[in-house]
């Protein structure tokens, strides 16, 4: 018997209607369009940004930091941020013949404000080192020039082309409708290429309750590079520094060598054993006491090294040795690039006093200077190496028996810094790298300082990401200084995925706790570990 009308409709009512799945739009899909449609536009604008010779080592050029500074700040306010320049606390650059010259300010830029979401700070410079076409360059470093997709000037990587990334990011989002996922606060200098004077001073005052710094949540900074050409990496130590000289004087005026040889004791006969007693031809630190503080490697960091992408003989090309006899210091990727950048080294610079030009002058030099420095690692305190050093040279002047003067000292430290590869603000970048090139980034360290980054950390107790866009061979502070487009336009791309990953970290504003991490104490707290607690309050 046929069913009835209402049989028949409740029947079909009571089916499962058919359900298509359709994906949620990747919001980022047209930014990344919209960037790669706009990248000649980057190119222009870094090219202005490349025009103006903001270098802090030349005084006679400072108004260009200033000019490049003002440049930057009208960008930020253009796109419907706000901005500011902070007055340097130092106030005035003093030389050596008493003359003084005004310091830059530092540029405070903001895009957001919402209290519901997480700040993230980013940092860079906006002054570069000194460049001419007659030290080498191939083309006028001033004038940014595109050869083979490479992008050369000075600046183009160090450090102007990262920074002004973030602006046209911002740009792109609000050209899209795309809204900031984070708020953004921007603190770029113009002193970093100079000893970043006044900027220890700021991010002090600006840490404290209510200011400018006061609620960052994330720093991050793009001012250093990958390991290789290809594959891109998160960068998450770096070494500190202590510097010395070491002077020996043995007149009070250049003497004759065959008038005088033979018959004074010579300064150059008491430095060169001592500046060797410092350090072998195998690299191996010989001062009693550096070491002992250098943590053992444990088996989770090993790992790390053995899946970076690395190559022995393009690191000899790289660095001039296959040239001469294509022989390192080690033969394994691990142990090369721990020494690069887990271990303490000592170099050794230079002879101030010394006869250094050209030709030959038979002089005994009445005073000379031995430069040198140690790269620090995590737990060494450049003070207590200075006393290490100290103490060394003294006993191996004894030993001489030399009626010379001698005399050691001290000039800038800095201790290392080392962050965690597994913090949220790192698994945010990574996630952002894998999605625009495609391969996880290596996770490096750097034998090289970069103290802002120690800064930052130490004032505000924030995670600090080192996030490089630029690749190995980008030749910053040298001659040709280069900024791939690719990876010039990759750069926002990346930028801004990151601050979507960011604003994806589950909890609350790390800023809103300024607690010390708990203890392992603490930890044992029933159910603190478990439960993810990182501070006192949570408990």
């Amino acid at each position: 018997m046929s069913k009835s009308k209402s049989e028949a409709s409740t029947s079909l009512s009571a089916k499962k209607p058919f359900a298509m799945s359709i994906p949620p739009r990747d919001p980022l899909a047209d930014y990344f369009k919209f960037i790669d449609f706009r990248s000649d536009i980057y190119v222009q604008r870094l090219k202005e940004a490349v025009a103006i010779k903001s270098v802090s080592a030349w005084p006679d050029h400072r108004p260009e930091i200033f000019k490049m500074l003002n440049w930057t700040k009208d960008w930020i306010t253009r796109f419907g941020g706000t901005a500011s320049l902070y007055d340097n606390p130092c106030v005035e650059q003093v030389f050596d013949d008493g003359s003084k010259i005004p310091l830059p300010p530092i540029l405070l830029g903001q895009f957001g404000s919402d209290p519901a979401k997480k700040t993230v700070c980013v940092y860079g410079h906006l002054d570069v080192q000194p460049a001419l076409v007659s030290d080498g360059w191939d083309t006028d470093p001033f004038n940014l020039t595109e050869i083979d997709g490479k992008l050369f000037g000075r600046g183009s990587t160090d450090d102007k082309g990262p920074a002004l990334s973030w602006l046209w990011m911002v740009e792109a989002f609000n050209e899209l409708k795309i809204p900031l996922p984070v708020n953004i606060k921007i603190i770029y200098e113009g002193m970093e290429e100079y000893g970043s004077e006044g900027m220890f001073e700021t991010v002090n005052d600006l840490s404290k309750p209510g200011k400018f710094l006061d609620d960052v949540d994330f720093f991050c900074i793009s001012d250093n590079y990958w390991l290789g050409k290809h594959t891109p990496c998160l960068t998450y130590g770096l070494r500190g520094m202590a510097y010395f000289e070491v002077g020996v004087e043995c007149s009070t005026k250049d003497l004759h060598s065959g008038v005088y040889g033979g018959s004074v004791h010579e300064g150059m006969s008491d430095l060169i054993p001592l500046m060797a007693s410092l350090v072998d031809n195998t690299g191996k630190i010989l001062v009693d006491g550096v070491m002992k503080d250098v943590a053992p490697v444990t088996e989770d960091e090993k790992k790390i090294y053995e899946k970076i992408d690395f190559s022995l003989e393009d690191y000899a090309e790289e660095t001039g040795v296959k040239a001469i006899n294509s022989k390192l210091l080690h033969n394994t990727k691990e142990s090369l690039l721990m020494h690069r950048w887990r271990f303490p080294t000592l170099s050794l610079h230079g002879i101030e006093g010394a006869f250094s030009d050209p030709g030959a002058k038979t002089v005994i030099p009445r005073k000379v200077i031995g430069k040198f420095s140690l790269r620090l690692v995590p737990d060494q305190d450049p003070k207590q190496i200075g006393e290490c050093v100290t103490k060394h040279l003294k006993s191996e002047f004894a030993k001489l028996k030399s009626p010379n003067r001698m005399w050691v000292k001290a000039h800038h430290g800095a201790k290392a810094w080392l962050s965690d590869p597994q913090h949220p603000n790192y698994e945010a970048a990574r996630k952002a790298v894998e999605k625009v090139y495609g391969k996880t980034p290596d996770l490096t360290r750097e034998g090289g300082s970069i103290p802002i980054a120690t800064w930052l950390e130490d004032a505000t107790q924030m995670n600090v990401l080192l996030l490089p866009v630029g690749a190995c061979d980008d030749m910053a502070h040298s001659q040709n200084e280069k900024f791939d487009r690719v990876n010039a336009i990759n750069a926002i791309k990346v930028l801004g995925q990151y601050l979507f990953e960011v604003a994806k970290i589950p909890g609350p504003k790390p800023s809103d706790c300024k607690c010390e991490p708990m203890s392992m104490e603490e930890m044992m707290v029933p159910g603190a570990f478990a439960r993810g607690f990182r501070c006192k309050c949570e408990i």
